[in-house]
């Protein structure tokens, strides 16, 4: 009788725990997007920034963030759904800003800061986004001085150019 009573507990555990993690990641997965959008397939759309570079030069700790607007089309003739964003240090955030004025984000370094990297953002035919890098030149505190790079990564569902790169250099002085 003990032996039905603990396999019946350790079951009620694994269902509960595995309800846990549905619940989680159906939360995650449409947190900073468009509801609606269930199962993204891979299409033929595609992404291109006007600028995939910018150079801050120099850059004090004590003035604070600075932060550079990208902005990318969608230069084909169907939806491109950005699946991910995130950003190469803990020190970058990035924001999308749809043309409809919509704010997505703010995004991270995966694993730090909480901010989950899942966006599910749709940008029409035609569309524009402004793609926002926010860098905190305090954020590695005060051996954080010299030359930097860092980047905003776009994952979408486009067959031809799957990640779209966004890179920013700058020298960060105190």
């Amino acid at each position: 009788m003990n032996q039905a009573k603990n396999t019946l507990l350790g079951l009620a555990a694994i269902l509960v725990v595995f309800s846990g993690i549905v619940w989680i990641s159906n939360r995650n997965s449409g947190q900073t997007g468009n509801a609606g959008t269930a199962t993204v397939l891979q299409g033929n759309g595609r992404l291109e920034a006007k600028e995939t570079s910018y150079d801050f030069g120099e850059v004090s700790m004590a003035n604070g963030k600075v932060t550079r607007a990208f902005e990318v089309t969608n230069t084909s003739g169907e939806t491109v759904n950005v699946k991910k964003v995130y950003t190469s240090c803990m020190c970058t955030q990035a924001l999308i800003k749809s043309s409809a004025g919509r704010q997505f984000g703010p995004f991270g370094m995966p694993g730090h800061g909480g901010a989950s990297p899942f966006a599910n953002i749709d940008v029409a035919p035609g569309e524009t986004v402004a793609v926002e890098a926010i860098f905190d030149p305090a954020a590695h505190g005060p051996s954080g001085v010299g030359v930097i790079d860092r980047a905003v990564y776009l994952e979408t569902n486009s067959k031809e150019m799957p990640k779209v790169e966004l890179t920013f250099h700058a020298t960060v002085t105190r």
